[in-house]
């Protein structure tokens, strides 16, 4: 275990270092996400803002909870951005184009190698505006701000960004199964769009099933939130806890199956 780890810790360090060694060569590759990124983010942010103009509260929340919630969704997107979307996002073209092959020849998962080689340092600013967001939204809400709460917060960001990436991963594993993945793509951004505007409070009936358990985006933010707000219960906690461990299970097997049903290019 411990040889894995370092193996793989190894591995992580010369990905990075050829990732970067590789977007500075072109500088423009290096800082032009600065630009997009923080371009689209405030864009986004505008948007919001004209969607809660003029709604004071949702369920319980007020809007100092809305704008934390925004906020939070904002950092698993952009911790996804930075760390690991451009990687797993060219899984279903590493599978078509057969370039797959490369990646199961080598002495190193082909997960673990596709995650981390596109680290987006371009995306880092995203983070930034989070947190700025987070922080305003606490002040607006007069949220009180606790150690326990805060470091409950950040236990839930993580769990909860090891969730949105393995929705990511699983979705794209579809791709070792399937040729085209239009549809599956098109539905994880519908899904996000929604669930990044509107609260998991705000579902109720079928739409809970769906964003608490079938594709269960509504609670990626949502948890964190409640738990700065000391809004969440022990069961909710669980049931959190359990969803996380539910799809890590349905994605290692996802991929493992999926790469015994891949037909290499070279066969």
């Amino acid at each position: 275990m411990k040889k894995n780890i370092k193996k793989n810790l190894c591995v992580l360090r010369e990905l990075l270092y050829l990732r970067i060694h590789g977007l500075m060569v072109f500088r423009f590759d290096f800082f032009a996400p600065f630009f997009v990124d923080g371009s689209l983010f405030l864009i986004q942010l505008l948007a919001f803002r004209v969607v809660y103009s003029n709604v004071d509260t949702i369920g319980d929340w007020g809007r100092g909870e809305m704008i934390l919630y925004i906020g939070t969704f904002s950092l698993l997107n952009a911790i996804s951005m930075t760390i690991y979307f451009f990687g797993v996002n060219s899984i279903p073209y590493k599978v078509r184009s057969g370039e797959l092959d490369l990646y199961l020849s080598k002495p190193v998962s082909p997960l673990f190698r596709l995650t981390f080689e596109n680290i987006s340092p371009g995306s880092v600013p995203l983070i930034m505006m989070s947190i700025c967001i987070i922080v305003y939204g606490i002040h607006m809400g007069n949220i009180k701000i606790t150690l326990a709460g805060v470091i409950g917060y950040l236990f839930w960001i993580m769990i909860m960004a090891v969730l949105y990436y393995e929705m990511e991963v699983m979705i794209r594993s579809v791709s070792l199964y399937v040729v085209s993945m239009a549809r599956l793509e098109q539905m994880e951004e519908a899904c996000l769009n929604l669930c990044m505007k509107l609260p998991g409070i705000a579902f109720y009936g079928i739409y809970k099933i769906i964003f608490y358990l079938i594709l269960p985006y509504g609670i990626m933010a949502t948890l964190p939130v409640q738990r700065m707000t000391g809004e969440m219960n022990w069961q909710t906690a669980v049931y959190g806890t359990g969803i996380v461990f539910l799809f890590s299970v349905i994605t290692a097997v996802l991929w493992k199956q999926g790469l015994k049903h891949y037909n290499s290019a070279s066969s």
